[in-house]
């Protein structure tokens, strides 16, 4: 964070002299492309809600697509000072944010209002207290339902995975992959065009958000709906920063975080979800869709499987897996799809 000055007029008799007044410039460092409409509807709007809101004395300046901080490099950017603020996927750091990852299990949510509803209830109730010790958490979100997309053929059941290179979001995801054949590939969304483009893989495991913002629709051809995870976002101050902002500057970034800014954030994210799934069909492309997909024959034992593992996997490593899971099912209750 810098400061700038801005001059004010201070009238004493019959002269007016001037003074300085302090503007803080926020940095604000996100993965998503320039001119996308999560870099202009959320991240943007944020930025001059925040101007607007403190009459000009916050300046925020975004930085978007990678260009001040990597994609899994930009949380620890913001703790370390280099940005100010950040948005990233949690999953992007493997290992980092166990207990909310737990929200990106199959089963958890319908979209990303639902998702995000029970992620930002589940840190405001202190359940992820432990993980963002080192940060200012301004507010949590998510991509809504990831699914599966094909170059070359349609995916019908979980054996059609085997011996294909498919991206893989997070870990978690790559497990579920790998066990049924298919070879995993690690990269965070920004990547995924070119490496299509040139082959390096085969299909990949996306919500409808990220096949529109990151133009996978131009090269693939067959989408299956089967809900594989719901990847879970944050926007995160410097704390240092935020704490040497006057009362009233903090009163303003307190008023742009929580639950407001986490269902603006999944409002964008839903309208998109609809866009990239018809801009599919508009291509002509094959859809299909899994109804019911933990009761379903064949992908039901594949996703459950994924859900144990995960919680069991947290509660060996003396985390309570199985009592966030079932806190976040819980909340799931209490937030519409």
């Amino acid at each position: 964070m810098k400061t700038i000055y801005y001059a004010a007029g201070l009238t004493l008799g019959l002269a007016v002299l001037p003074s300085l007044a302090q503007a803080e410039t926020l940095r604000l460092a996100h993965v998503w492309p320039g001119g996308s409409k999560i870099d202009t509807e959320i991240f943007q709007a944020w930025a001059d809600s925040v101007e607007e809101a403190s009459d000009g004395r916050l300046e925020v300046q975004v930085f978007p697509g990678q260009t001040l901080a990597k994609s899994d490099a930009t949380y620890e950017a913001v703790v370390d000072g280099i940005a100010d603020i950040g948005a990233t996927a949690q999953g992007y750091t493997s290992g980092r944010f166990p207990l909310t990852q737990v929200v990106e299990v199959p089963g958890v949510s319908n979209s990303s209002r639902q998702g995000s509803c029970v992620l930002q209830k589940l840190y405001d109730q202190g359940d992820l207290d432990q993980e963002y010790s080192d940060s200012h958490v301004l507010f949590m979100f998510t991509t809504g339902p990831g699914y599966l997309h094909a170059k070359e053929k349609l995916l019908e059941k979980p054996s059609d995975l085997e011996g294909m290179r498919l991206r893989r979001p997070t870990s978690l995801v790559g497990d579920m992959m790998e066990d049924l054949g298919a070879q995993p590939v690690g990269m965070p969304a920004p990547d995924i065009y070119t490496s299509l483009q040139r082959g390096v893989m085969d299909g990949l495991s996306i919500n409808w958000e990220g096949a529109k913002t990151f133009r996978v629709n131009e090269l693939v051809n067959y989408h299956t709906e089967v809900p594989l995870y719901d990847l879970a976002l944050i926007a995160t101050m410097n704390k240092d920063d935020y704490e040497n902002l006057p009362d009233d500057l903090k009163k303003v970034v307190d008023e742009h975080s929580g639950m407001e800014w986490s269902m603006k954030a999944a409002s964008v994210y839903d309208e998109l979800i609809k866009e990239g799934r018809q801009e599919a069909l508009d291509a002509g492309d094959e859809i299909i869709t899994i109804d019911n997909p933990l009761q379903d024959d064949d992908w039901g034992p594949v996703l459950k499987d994924t859900v144990n593992r995960y919680v069991n996997d947290l509660q060996e490593e003396g985390l309570p897996g199985a009592q966030t899971y079932d806190n976040v099912m819980t909340l799931k209750e209490s937030c519409d799809a």
